[in-house]
Order: structure tokens, then sequence, then C-alpha cells
């Protein structure tokens, strides 16, 4: 596999990662104990910390990356195996 290849479809599980994550360790206002702003959604974060954001995500998205890429070296599952019509 090339270089381009690997960063195309390690940014994939990146950002398909990223997307997944959101709801994963985010208080609100009222879960902290703080008054909430006027016009907030109740489901608001009450702070976003963007950079461990993105670190979770880096890590989940390489241990997918390395799971596809094992599974593409090793072929474990192949097209095969995936056609249930046949």
């Amino acid at each position: 596999m090339k270089i381009g290849s690997i960063i195309a479809i390690y940014f994939l599980f990146f950002a398909f990662s990223a997307f997944a994550l959101l709801p994963f360790g985010v208080r609100t206002s009222e879960e902290m104990g703080e008054a909430k702003v006027p016009g907030q959604a109740d489901s608001a974060p009450h702070r976003f910390d963007l950079k461990r954001h993105l670190i979770r995500s880096a890590l989940v998205g390489l241990g997918l990356f390395a799971l596809y890429y094992a599974n593409w070296m090793f072929g474990w599952v192949t097209t095969d195996d995936l056609d249930f019509y046949n």
C-alpha cells in the first residue's frame, strides 16, 4: 500500500472517530452546577475541550486503521467472505 493511500484511509478513520466520539465525555452546564446562558440548549456542553477530543479521535482512528491494515496484509476478511448472495 502506498503512503498516500495510508494517509487518506487513516484520515477517513480519524474523521469518522471524531464524529462518533462527540457525545462522550461532555458535561452540560446543569451537570457542572453553572447557570445557563439565555437561549442555550439544554444539551449544550459547558466547555468543549477540542485538544482532548482530537487526541482521542486520533488514537481511536489509529486503532481502527491498524485493524484495517492488518486485515489488508493478512487477508482475514476478503470480499468473498462478504458475498452473501452466492
